[in-house]
């Protein structure tokens, strides 16, 4: 599986408009991460690819590991264990690096997650969902959407678009923050 990727695409028997999105809108991508589940929201995910090893970047913060080469574009990669204070991900045959995009004022910015393991796309429906604001968006908790119901246990959503200062990301790269071509030599 060395080297392999997962590329999400939209499947040939997708519905047609609104009714795909929300569709979509209700599926997650499960990841483990410190011994808890998380969800990535499906819309976010571009790819997973295996964990192949990464550029360190001087003076980074320590949830930021590094950058990789993804077909000749520089992609931040962050830990999100880190990143909530645990110990970082460490490397493990299970463990790789989820591709998503996250927005910022001028653009989108391409951003690898670090995770344990991915497990499965789970489809929950907003019913069976906590509003995250609900659990302490006054202790700084945003980036969470809120927690899912699923098999008799939480799986807590989570929000990208929430999980990092614009600013933080603006810093990632020296490019000023948007993930850009490498150079070819």
């Amino acid at each position: 599986m060395y080297g392999q990727h997962l590329a999400f695409t939209e499947p040939a028997t997708a519905e047609p408009g609104a009714a795909a999105l929300r569709s979509a809108a209700d599926q997650y991508l499960s990841v483990q991460l410190a011994g808890n589940v998380f969800g990535l929201g499906i819309l976010a995910v571009r790819e997973i690819i295996v964990d192949v090893g990464r550029t360190a970047m001087p003076l980074a913060p320590a949830w930021m590991r590094g950058v990789i080469d993804l077909r000749g574009t520089a992609v931040p990669v962050v830990d999100l264990a880190a990143r909530f204070g645990h110990d970082p991900v460490a490397p493990n045959p299970q463990s790789c690096i989820v591709i998503t995009d996250v927005p910022l004022a001028t653009g989108r910015q391409t951003l690898g997650v670090l995770v344990d393991a991915v497990n499965e796309v789970l489809t929950i429906p907003a019913a069976d969902i906590a509003p995250g604001s609900s659990l302490g968006a006054s202790a700084g908790l945003t980036f969470i959407r809120g927690m899912g119901k699923v098999r008799g246990g939480f799986v807590i959503l989570l929000d990208l678009d929430r999980l990092f200062d614009e600013q933080e990301l603006a810093h990632l790269l020296p490019s000023g923050g948007l993930s850009h071509p490498l150079p070819r030599h």
